[in-house]
């Protein structure tokens, strides 16, 4: 039961923040009316409004897209074998372009060889990695 009224009173205090953030908003949207009506009458004032709303919502909206991103992994510490792969093929071009003319030669004579590298490659790649 317990757990339960903490749940309740989390909800009935979420409701009050979003209650009082929305009191907040009216009150300064019109704030922002009553401010501009001299200047540009009722329908210039109601079109301010609307233009700050919608900047708002822009900006929340791009803070949002930037908080959603996904966190950035340490280039030092690739996860899958297509990364490592990118790794070894950005660090190491002319010896990637050789491999990868060799393992085609390989595949062409004998399939089974080209299982073979492949492994070697991976392999190699971990134990190097280990030692650091």
């Amino acid at each position: 039961m317990n757990l339960f009224r903490r749940v309740v009173f989390l909800l009935a205090a979420a409701t009050t923040l979003a209650v009082s953030a929305g009191v907040i908003v009216i009150a300064l949207a019109y704030t922002l009316f009553a401010l501009a009506r001299p200047y540009v009458g009722p329908a210039g004032a109601a079109a301010c409004v609307a233009g700050a709303a919608a900047l708002f919502i822009g900006l929340v909206g791009v803070l949002l897209a930037f908080m959603g991103r996904a966190p950035k992994r340490k280039a030092s510490e690739p996860e899958s074998i297509s990364d490592r792969v990118v790794e070894f093929v950005k660090s190491r071009p002319v010896t990637a372009i050789g491999g990868a003319i060799a393992a085609g030669i390989l595949a062409m004579r004998n399939p089974k060889y080209l299982g073979l590298a492949i492994r070697a490659f991976v392999e190699g790649r971990e134990r190097s990695g280990r030692r650091k």
